[in-house]
């Protein structure tokens, strides 16, 4: 008898023509990691956002010699940081996203001027924003080894 033969469902990616099952390629860990720091990190200026907007309301929330900043402005800078951070999420995966997310931890650290919490938070996320890049790429590489060492069980991509 003959084997029957398989047809993939439609719209499914066509596998090798032996009838096994196709070996899907993991993502690469990486980009993962850190476009994953980056949107929790928008979340987390976003929040800091509302704070800022609320604490205009109070003279004394703000250091000496700093103007109260309007609501348009506390908008405007928080906003502009969260878009920025969102898009370079989707941005990583290439050296110069790498290094736009590691320029944008900057103003990050930066809101800590105004709202003294965010120095804790942001050495936070510093911190994962580096362990992401290191651990990413060291999951990565030995995610490459191995299959160059076990070709057969391998993504036949």
């Amino acid at each position: 008898m003959t084997e029957p033969t398989r047809t993939p469902a439609p719209g499914a990616p066509e596998g090798p023509t032996t009838g096994a099952p196709r070996i899907r390629a993991k993502k690469a860990a990486r980009p993962q990691f850190t476009s994953t720091t980056l949107v929790l990190e928008a979340f987390v200026v976003l929040f800091a956002t509302f704070a800022a907007y609320a604490l205009r309301t109070v003279p004394s929330a703000w250091p000496d010699g700093v103007p109260v900043p309007s609501g348009a402005v506390v908008w405007a800078v928080g906003g502009s940081l969260v878009l920025v951070l969102l898009v370079l999420s989707r941005a990583v995966g290439s050296t110069a996203g790498y290094v736009a997310g590691t320029v944008a931890q900057i103003p990050v650290v930066a809101t800590g001027l105004v709202l003294p919490l965010m120095f804790v938070v942001a050495a936070v996320f510093l911190a994962l924003w580096f362990v992401s890049l290191r651990l990413g790429g060291r999951i990565d590489r030995e995610r490459a080894a191995y299959d160059a060492s076990h070709p057969e069980s391998a993504p036949n991509v």
